[in-house]
């Protein structure tokens, strides 16, 4: 499964509490360490092969810093943020202290021309980075870490974050449509969105963006559209869609489908057993 270049967008400012989080979790949506071990454990990976795998994904990443006043090298700054993370850091002062933690080991792969950078460093550079672009980059990353599998299955839902609803400001709640990886157990991209009822325009842009030829794209009832449908099957995949009563229509076309074929018992209706039971197209 791969995932294509995200298409141009404004960019987004991360905001100045945790944003490395914030910006690892549009990713992963908090995804855990058990996960990422079950692809491939980063303390595996030789030293040298990590540095390539970021450093390339990452070379993209514009330098919101100013030339001349620069004392830490981005990829290095990336680097110990994305392991801290992933390590369960959930603060710029946790970053740093895993980055002093383990000094003699990043030197293995990273310059370090000046030691590891400080917490405010860290929360300065990521506050002003794209999050559109890190994001981007990230994805890339992430395709160079585990293993592809044929034929997985994509399921694609819609999720209010917890706890994003902002009081003081009044904003609403973050929700996101996001495609997860069942087989990698990795989410592959995801998309933001307004509210809920805006998943049936935001489904066709997250597919855009991923390769599902040879996956089974799941989506529950709210993105059973003809279009969508469309869209899967000229990317490749194949799909299967929750349908509920509500288009009153459709809802009945298929069932009228389904018992007729098994009045008939399926007899000169091509079709599939499994283990789930019987289906046709």
């Amino acid at each position: 499964m791969v995932v294509r270049p995200q298409s141009t967008a404004e960019p987004v400012v991360l905001p100045t509490l945790m944003p490395v989080a914030a910006a690892v979790s549009q990713a992963l949506l908090e995804q855990s360490l058990p996960a990422m071990e079950q692809v491939e454990p980063v303390e595996q990976l030789e030293q040298r092969s990590l540095l390539t795998r970021l450093s390339e994904p990452f070379s993209a990443l514009p330098d919101p810093r100013e030339a001349g006043m620069v004392e830490h090298k981005l990829l290095d700054i990336i680097t110990i943020a994305i392991g801290a993370v992933i390590g369960g850091a959930d603060s710029w002062v946790e970053v740093e202290a895993f980055g002093q933690a383990r000094s003699e080991w990043l030197k293995g792969f990273l310059e370090l021309p000046h030691g590891i950078a400080s917490p405010d460093t860290f929360g300065r550079v990521f506050a002003r980075l794209s999050a559109v672009a890190f994001q981007r980059c990230f994805a890339r990353w992430i395709q160079t870490v585990f293993t592809l599998t044929q034929g997985q299955v994509i399921a694609i839902d819609g999720k209010t974050w917890r706890r994003s609803y902002d009081r003081s400001s009044g904003k609403a709640a973050i929700h996101r449509v996001s495609a997860w990886a069942k087989a990698n157990r990795l989410v592959l991209g995801q998309v933001k969105t307004a509210a809920k009822s805006n998943e049936i325009t935001a489904i066709p842009e997250l597919l855009k963006r991923l390769d599902v030829k040879g996956g089974i794209v799941t989506i529950e009832a709210m993105g059973c559209q003809r279009a969508i449908a469309a869209q899967i099957i000229a990317q490749g995949g194949d799909y299967v869609l929750a349908l509920k009563g509500n288009p009153g229509g459709l809802y009945e076309e298929v069932r009228h489908c389904f018992d007729y074929a098994q009045a008939r018992q399926f007899n000169g209706i091509p079709h599939r057993y499994t283990s789930h039971g019987a289906y046709f197209r």
